[in-house]
Order: structure tokens, then sequence, then C-alpha cells
């Protein structure tokens, strides 16, 4: 079985190689899935792709038209797939559901504790023999009050950390997660409540026609003066320009993100000598009170390891002719092969 790596990362392919241990023929190409790079998955039966490619509807056919069966995305978020369209064309696609909550729990957490203690603004000033602090005031965590939009996998280990802290949970999810009430006193509210009552707000949700500019003017201006939003779902699920206008008026004291909603052809590319051509994304990273990441919020040992064992799992089981427990896609075509084998 025959598989092509979309945008691999030099980083990750090791961990990829270790986990096919020689059992499929792989091939591994830097550049992303788009209309440009289809034609490339020619004479491949699986591809893997990552958050930045193009899985839309012509790029969905024009897959099927080469002859790819399987597309086996290396993230939890799958907002860059037409499931729907995948699923009519008899293409079967799983994802990576838990490669590691507490990486992005954690980045959330290193977010936080960079922009109340204001790290980066005293490397800067130590990096310039200035030791003072009058800059530098920042705030007790303990006693303060965090709202968590998704309180998932990694919505819950941010929750266990910030107890740990001494902090006020409040939650807002779809479903409630009843041990975490119990063992951590998370309540769970509205979004309006919550965005109202919080002195942070970190959103670890996926990307969803609900959850697209969750986080908009509206909401923003219900927060408490200074409050801190934090981002490391997925970056439309802010609207930018409401956020940018939030820090300008001082609604939010302060924003972190490892998500950009225009982070496609940026995030995962060094652009040192090509230059940054993305004036929003300009403004968020000269402002002082702000902290973009690249979207490495994943990029922990374990987790890499992790993603390229799930990844493997699920292209074993679909040549194996079984349904991974990660499909996301209806697979109606792997049914349909297992009863004409059975006949």
């Amino acid at each position: 079985m025959k598989t092509l790596f979309y945008s691999t990362k030099i980083f990750e392919q090791p961990s990829l190689e270790q986990a096919n241990g020689n059992s499929y023929s792989v091939d591994f190409i830097k550049e992303s899935l788009s209309l440009e790079t289809v034609n490339k998955a020619k004479g491949f039966e699986v591809i893997s792709i990552f958050t930045a490619d193009d899985c839309s509807d012509n790029v969905l056919e024009k897959l099927q038209q080469l002859g790819v069966k399987y597309i086996a995305t290396r993230a939890t978020g799958h907002d860059n797939i037409n499931l729907q369209k995948a699923t009519e064309l008899g293409i079967s696609v799983a994802n990576v559901p838990a490669y590691s909550p507490y990486a992005i729990a954690e980045h959330s957490v290193a977010l936080i504790l960079a922009l109340n203690r204001k790290l980066l603004i005293a490397n800067r000033q130590m990096q310039k023999n200035d030791f003072t602090t009058t800059n530098l005031i920042g705030y007790d965590l303990h006693g303060k009050t965090v709202g968590i939009i998704g309180v998932g996998k990694i919505g819950s280990v941010f929750a266990k950390i910030m107890h740990g802290f001494g902090c006020k949970l409040l939650g807002y999810d779809i479903e409630e997660n009843g041990s975490l009430k119990q063992q951590y006193g998370l309540e769970y509210v509205t979004l309006e409540k919550l965005c109202s009552k919080a002195d942070i707000i970190s959103i670890n949700t996926g990307l969803t026609p609900q959850t697209k500019y969750l986080l908009n003017e509206t909401l923003i201006a219900q927060m408490r003066p200074g409050t801190m939003l934090i981002n490391t779902g997925r970056g439309a699920c802010v609207h930018t320009a409401d956020v940018i206008a939030g820090l300008e008026n001082g609604q939010l004291g302060y924003f972190g993100a490892d998500v950009y909603e225009g982070e496609k052809g940026i995030f995962f590319n060094d652009l040192t000598d090509k230059g940054l051509q993305d004036a929003v994304l300009e403004k968020l990273l000269g402002m002082p009170n702000v902290i973009i990441t690249p979207h490495q919020g994943f990029a922990t040992k374990e987790a890499i390891t992790n993603i390229a064992e799930a990844t493997f799992y699920n292209i074993n089981c679909w040549m194996l002719k079984q349904i991974s427990k990660n499909e996301l896609t209806e697979p109606k075509r792997i049914v349909e092969e297992l009863g004409n084998e059975n006949n």
C-alpha cells in the first residue's frame, strides 16, 4: 500500500519512519496538498496530510480520479477536509483524535504565565542590561477565575492544571463532564456568563460552523476590562479584528495564541528572507501584551511519536480491510469490500 505524506516536517519524519518500520512504501514531500500539488498523489493509494493541507471538493475529486482511497490526517482537527464529499467519493478519512492533550494544555499554561509575568519583556530588558521591575508586574493566578471553552480531552487536562494553581473554573461545552465538576469544582455556565466572569479565558475547541468567530465583538464587550484571552484551538474561533480592537480599547488585557486564522502559508515556513506579508499578524506581533506562537503546541516528543503511531495504525487497518476506530467518514467502501470478500 503506497503512501504519500504531504507537508512533511523535518522533525516528524524520523518518528514516521520508525512507526512505519519498512512495512509500507512511503514517500515524504514538504509541499502541502492543493490543486497545484494534487497530481503528486498519482500512483498512491493512501495520502497523509496535516492541518494546512487543502481537502476541499475539487481536490478530493482529483484525488479520487488519481486512485487515492484513503486519507490519514496527522491531526485531531479536520476542518480542512470536506468529510461529506469524501464519503460520497468513497474515500476513507481517519484522524489522530488524542495524540497528547498534555502538550496543548501545557502550552496554553505557558502562554498564560509568559503573558502574566511579562517574561518576553523581562528577557528583552535583561539583554539591554535593564534590571528594573517597573514594567514587569503581574498577578497571582491563585484565586482567579478561569473560563474554559471546550472541555474535552485538552480542556480537561487544562482544568486540572489550573485547579492546581488554585483557580476557580468555569466551563462551556455541549456536554458536561461530571468528574471535572466533582474533582475540581468546575461549574458549567453559558458562554455569556463565562465571558463576563472570567479573568482568563482559554479556547480549547475545534473549528466547526458553530465555533467559527465564537469570540467576537459582542462577547469581548461583555468581558471584564483587562481579561486575558488564550487560543490554542483554531485561529478562526476568534474574530481577529475584534480581538485587536479589544486589545486597543483595553477590554482585553492580554492575548496569547498558538493559532491564527490566516496561518496557512505562514506557519511552518521560514519567511526570514521573504518577510511577512500579513498586516494583521504583523500588528498582533508588534503588541507588547500579545504572544503568538507558530502552531507549536503539539510539538513535544511524546505527541509527535503518538501522531506517527496512530497514523500508521490507521493505514494498517485499511491495509487489512478493517475499519479504523479513528474513522471520520462513513466507511461504505470498506464495508462493501468486506461483503464481497465474504460472498
